[in-house]
């Protein structure tokens, strides 16, 4: 059976279930997603207070078949959050922001769906704790939709990836009935793994209403470095170097290629670039370590030893806090300056840390067959997560290539699964991927995928098209 529209019928007896003001239309900043690729038509909007207004709006979708939409901070970059057609309604958890309880002694934090990353994170600070995701998008990211995205972040190489941070839920599932999985436990062997299944699935399989959220020590000492590399090659032969002198200290370890700092020259001018010009290729590394060890001393010490071996050619050791958060502007503004410059495809890649440098040049090459571009390529490179962006050449515009984007995706992913690795690193599949996953996934985990979809959300109601491809 097909889905049914969210229409005055449904919305009239929705109202009748809930409180006041809970359903609306939606606003602007509810059609759309980052990146301008996706814009919804017109659609109500419900903005629940609580578990039970969700397990409300789920019931009655479930009895009438009406798609819905979940929402967080709206920052997601693969379209999860927005669906074009079918008049769905869009559940948006802008009214779930509590912190509902911190347990400092436990290292454990629960927090609600709509709550933001920043505030999350200033929670743990005022308990002397450290809640470790951290993204660019933390100042409006929610804490929902960054679980439903498995998101990554600067810091997955210490501490994982969003599921690495999270021991329960509170979720509404497909059928409207509230599953209280909000345990503070490290250890529960109690069957399926039903927290690990809903993380990751993009409001597919059920809403995420709540969280229980692992806080870590704060670092007693913590130092910050650039240093020039000739290749990725060097970077990789850093990053060895840099854990075997400092273990788990290393909490970031990012790559950045001289196209970003063009960009930045040529978009953002006022931001502060340390090295001038440019080196081919420089590493961002973020340390933290335990009282009476020096930060400073031992990223000195790193310099020197891969100085030395001549895979470092020039650094900088931040000497102040000021100095540390200039280093990370550079990182972190580059993603502006791409949306300034505009890809002609961007693409959010994993492979293993061995096949980094093999795949950074292959990229290229293989994409010359296809045009003139620029390939601006940064990331997360300690655990392999790279963004491979690819723009036109100056005095060329992304319009100039609108022909070659599916080409160049299928290049660039094509060679990912080539060489073992993922096309979606942290950014989720949303809608954008779809298409990917069915080319690229294994059979028998599609098939599986699809079987549990079909098992939990017989209805087809809970975010239709995203991760998977809605079926008649």
């Amino acid at each position: 059976m097909p889905l049914s529209p969210a229409d005055d019928a449904f919305l009239s007896d929705l109202r009748a279930r809930l409180p006041d003001d809970t359903i609306r239309r939606a606003e602007a900043r509810h059609l759309e997603e980052p990146r301008g690729r996706w814009r919804g038509a017109d659609a109500p909007l419900a903005l629940p207070r609580s578990a039970k207004d969700v397990s409300e709006i789920v019931r009655l979708a479930a009895e009438r078949r009406v798609a819905l939409v979940p929402q967080g901070g709206g920052t997601g970059l693969v379209g999860g959050q927005i669906m074009q057609g079918g008049a769905p309604l869009i559940v948006s958890f802008d009214r779930m922001t509590a912190i509902r309880a911190v347990h400092p002694e436990e290292y454990v934090l629960t927090a609600e769906a709509g709550a933001v990353l920043a505030d999350v994170q200033a929670a743990a600070q005022e308990a002397d704790r450290l809640f470790p995701l951290s993204l660019a998008s933390e100042g409006s990211a929610r804490i929902g939709g960054l679980l439903s995205t498995n998101a990554g972040g600067v810091n997955v190489l210490r501490y994982g990836n969003a599921r690495d941070l999270c021991l329960g839920l509170e979720a509404v599932l497909p059928s409207g009935e509230i599953w209280h999985g909000l345990r503070r436990l490290r250890k529960d062997n109690t069957g399926y793994d039903l927290k690990n299944l809903l993380i990751g699935a993009e409001g597919s399989l059920g809403f995420i209403t709540a969280a229980t959220l692992r806080l870590f020590p704060r670092p007693a000492v913590t130092g910050t470095a650039l240093m020039a590399v000739p290749d990725p090659r060097a970077a990789l032969d850093l990053y060895a170097r840099a854990r075997a002198r400092l273990g788990e200290g290393v909490s970031a370890f990012e790559l950045i290629g001289r196209t970003g700092f063009d960009f930045l020259a040529e978009t953002l001018p006022e931001v502060r670039r340390p090295f001038d010009p440019a080196p081919a290729w420089t590493v961002l590394i973020d340390v933290g370590m335990a009282q009476g060890l020096d930060a400073q001393a031992a990223l000195e010490a790193l310099f020197a030893e891969a100085f030395d071996a001549g895979c470092v050619t020039d650094g900088l050791v931040a000497q102040s806090e000021t100095q540390a958060h200039d280093f990370w502007e550079v990182r972190e503004r580059i993603p502006e300056a791409n949306r300034l410059i505009g890809a002609v495809s961007s693409h959010d890649i994993s492979v293993p840390l061995g096949a980094i440098a093999d795949f950074i040049p292959e990229g290229i090459a293989r994409l010359k067959k296809i045009g003139d571009f620029r390939v601006n390529c940064f990331g997360h490179v300690g655990d392999g997560n790279l963004h491979y962006n690819v723009f036109p050449v100056p005095g060329r515009s992304r319009a100039d290539h609108e022909g070659d984007r599916d080409a160049i995706k299928r290049c660039v992913h094509d060679l990912v699964h080539e060489m073992g690795g993922s096309v979606s690193a942290e950014h989720g599949v949303g809608r954008l991927k779809v298409d990917d996953l069915e080319r690229y996934q294994d059979p028998a985990k599609l098939g599986t995928m699809r079987a549990i979809k079909a098992a939990l959300d017989p209805g087809g109601i809970m975010n239709p098209g995203a991760v998977l491809r809605a079926r008649d």
